[in-house]
């Protein structure tokens, strides 16, 4: 299809890649349909919507033809990152590792060392290494790094938290109910063990590049879910590649991940729980909350 303005040309691609993607992994007919149309409208329009996107003029963007909020982030995401992270999702080339090594201090190798070394998913856990003494058994680390590192987390995840604030006051929720993401761990793991999922040959861990990784696509409680097996450094080194579970979701502009593991210790072992969320775990379970196991 010709693109009436050739800067769009980039996230017109973009946006069918997606599609097509999503079609071969047996995502729901509704979600492939409005990349489709969103590329469609994308291609006849005579503005730059790069120019926007470096704005971060979401709501803008948001206003066009056929462009949700899902989609106008990912067009945000594209033009000032160069990449879409969503796009490598559906690749599976995501991997915690990357997102360390963009951090400030941190690189490639100390990105492996620290993943080598500390039991960590999310900036969320790094940020509580940096203070409780962890991040600085990790070679590599000293005073005046582990500061630099602390200050470029708080300001990422402090505007992670403002952005999700402003959709909290509005009456939304920031993640689904944990009784949803327990039943698409038990559906996705079912569905591998009955080979009734595509998979994805990921670039990551992977030299035989063998189609091994199955993905699922879901819709539930108004929520999109991309559940795959973790596929981390740390996963291998433990062999877990086959039990961690990774679950995306995204909501209009909410959008976050969880890992599902089977926990080795405590009132809970043996039990599927979400990694850092074991508080409602054993609620989930309806097992009393201990406390003491913790610091065994």
């Amino acid at each position: 299809m010709f693109v009436r303005n050739p800067l769009n040309e980039g996230i017109y691609r973009l946006l069918n890649q997606i599609a097509d993607l999503l079609e071969l992994q047996e995502a729901s007919a509704f979600r492939i349909n409005a990349y489709r149309n969103a590329s469609t409208e994308i291609a006849k329009m005579p503005d730059d919507l790069q120019f926007m996107a470096r704005k971060g003029q979401v709501k803008q963007l948001e206003s066009l033809p056929a462009i949700g909020r899902s989609i106008a982030n990912i067009i945000v995401d594209y033009y000032r990152s160069g990449h879409s992270r969503y796009l490598n999702r559906l690749q599976g080339e995501v991997s915690f590792e990357q997102v360390l090594e963009r951090i400030p201090g941190i690189g490639p190798a100390l990105a492996q060392r620290i993943l080598g070394t500390l039991e960590i998913d999310t900036l969320e856990e790094l940020e509580q290494a940096t203070y409780d003494g962890r991040l600085t058994s990790v070679p590599g680390f000293g005073e005046a790094r582990l500061q630099l590192v602390q200050m470029a987390l708080h300001g990422l995840l402090d505007r992670r938290k403002h952005w999700q604030s402003s959709f909290e006051i509005r009456g939304k929720i920031d993640k689904p109910k944990i009784n949803i993401l327990f039943e698409i761990d038990k559906d996705y793991r079912q569905l591998d063990v009955e080979n009734k999922l595509q998979r994805i040959a990921p670039k990551r861990f992977n030299p035989g590049k063998k189609a091994w990784l199955p993905i699922y696509h879901t819709d539930r409680d108004g929520w999109h879910f991309t559940v795959l097996y973790s596929n981390t450094a740390r996963a291998h080194q433990l062999h877990k590649q086959i039990d961690w579970v990774i679950i995306y979701y995204q909501k209009d502009s909410v959008e976050g991940q969880v890992t599902v593991v089977t926990e080795t210790r405590g009132p809970l072992k043996g039990k599927r729980v979400v990694r850092g969320d074991e508080e409602d775990s054993e609620k989930y379970y309806s097992l009393p909350l201990f406390i003491e196991w913790q610091t065994d």
